[in-house]
């Protein structure tokens, strides 16, 4: 018989009873989890949280196919009025690829993302019967089926990465900008390849974490700007050996990707980067609501630029400041939702599926049901407002159906206000640990890797600090 001691099981957070606003909506399946339950170590049968997590991903990604219905009948002619727009029949026809031009690939081909995408949207293309009767429809379909096969990654990986908190993965299952979204641009692979990065990260695994996180840079830029959130952790800490690790796995795994298009056709390579760099104010973007309400002032592609990038810098420079100065070193988490989210802010463009970008990074820096849906709102709003607005614009349809450039512009501020709002509250969180829902119970940071239960090394000490740093003080009352 063995007498070996064995490991405790550890409880997990159950939202019916820790989440104030969710213990409202029980009644009808009975009321929240009761005191003598024991979730976690009572085994759920078939039904574990994992497999429940897929089964709403599965019915989330339907819902997401519904919306998409008015053109996949109907064609794409008039889909901002029907509010199901989709980049992939549009750049299947406008860049070639239904007609074999392979992004990066064929000669002369134009691409406006990075290279790893347009070897993906290249590829799926390839995947499209030749004698299909509606090939953009085929293509749109296939598109479909991966990102929902990445959406469910990233939400395993959410959960893998929650510790006693796996049901805060349901936010990124189930969220419903995520679901309107989801299939308007290839935005998801980003968001899966830097989920898998950061639970590599949360494993212990920081060269893992930088392949990952390279080849999530080389299909999107947003995925680099974790590392500013390593680097910060690295300071405190003075662990700098995983940081360093990871940078030289991205950095490496960039160039891999890179490298051979860059030698064979730079000027192909470097479109995006032109492209960038020369474009105006872009959908929802503070620039462009500014152009939009004061058309005789609007401002060049130049100006923006340098202060978007001005912007972005002065708001790093600040997380940063405040990382290091915090009287308890923040999460992992928190500092890349803050990192990521300004950017999205200061950025040329605010495209509705930016939003995917932040869904993981919240569910694990704030995982609060009431904010989240707050945020929600806005980002749904936002997500009618702009197909009606560009079909004012674009459409010249009947002005009744149109959305003017005033209500608009409000719809841009509400969702943006709203994640300054998300920022405002994580950063409180950090200011005041004794309010951040996932330090309970001795738990430090889950995605942290090594820096979880790592001892502070050098810190910013800019006046004196008198909050309390116990992890497992009694949590502070929210106002509901």
């Amino acid at each position: 018989m063995d007498s070996s001691p064995r490991r405790r099981q550890m409880r997990i957070v159950v939202p019916s009873r820790n989440d104030r606003l969710l213990r409202r909506f029980t009644e009808v399946i009975g009321g929240p989890l009761g005191r003598f339950t024991a979730p976690g170590i009572v085994s759920p049968g078939f039904f574990t949280v994992e497999r429940v997590l897929i089964f709403m991903t599965t019915g989330a990604a339907l819902l997401a196919l519904l919306a998409k219905t008015p053109c996949r009948l109907n064609g794409w002619s008039d889909q901002f009025y029907q509010a199901c727009y989709s980049d992939w029949p549009a750049l299947f026809s406008a860049r070639g690829l239904g007609d074999g031009i392979y992004p990066f690939i064929s000669s002369g081909s134009e691409f406006e993302y990075p290279v790893l995408l347009g070897l993906l949207a290249g590829f799926v293309a390839w995947l499209v019967p030749a004698g299909a009767e509606s090939r953009g429809l085929v293509y749109f379909d296939l598109n479909a089926v991966l990102a929902t096969a990445a959406w469910i990654v990233t939400v395993v990986a959410t959960m893998r990465m929650a510790n006693r908190r796996p049901w805060d993965a349901a936010m990124v299952a189930v969220a419903p900008a995520l679901i309107l979204s989801v299939y308007i641009n290839w935005d998801m692979w980003a968001v899966m390849l830097a989920a898998l990065g950061m639970l590599a990260f949360a494993r212990n695994r920081p060269v893992a974490a930088g392949i990952f996180f390279g080849l999530g840079t080389a299909l999107k830029l947003y995925p680099v700007l974790i590392l500013g959130a390593i680097l910060v952790l690295a300071l405190r800490t003075l662990k700098l050996r995983p940081a360093l690790l990871t940078f030289g796995a991205t950095a490496g795994t960039w160039l891999v990707v890179n490298i051979p298009f860059m030698v064979r056709d730079y000027e192909g390579w470097k479109y995006f980067y032109d492209f960038s760099a020369e474009r105006g104010s872009g959908n929802s973007s503070v620039w462009q609501a500014w152009d939009i309400t004061f058309p005789e002032q609007a401002v060049d592609a130049e100006f923006i630029s340098f202060w978007a990038l001005f912007l972005f810098a002065a708001a790093c420079a600040g997380i940063a400041v405040l990382g290091l100065a915090a009287p308890r070193r923040p999460r992992l988490a928190q500092l890349a939702f803050l990192i990521v989210a300004a950017f999205i802010l200061t950025n040329k463009v605010y495209s509705p599926q930016f939003v995917l970008w932040l869904v993981p990074l919240l569910a694990l820096a704030r995982p609060r049901w009431r904010d989240f849906l707050v945020w929600q709102f806005f980002e749904v709003m936002h997500w009618w407002a702009i197909w009606l607005y560009l079909a004012a614009v674009i459409g010249g349809g009947p002005a009744e159906n149109n959305l003017d450039g005033g209500w608009f512009v409000l719809s841009v501020l509400g969702h943006m206000l709203a994640t300054m709002y998300l920022m405002g509250r994580v950063v409180m969180d950090i200011l005041d640990p004794r309010t951040d829902p996932v330090r309970r119970m001795s738990i430090d940071d889950p995605q942290g890797g090594p820096f979880d239960h790592a001892p502070d090394r050098w810190r910013l000490r800019l006046r004196r600090q008198r909050v309390p740093l116990e992890t497992d003080a009694a949590p502070a009352k929210e106002a509901l």
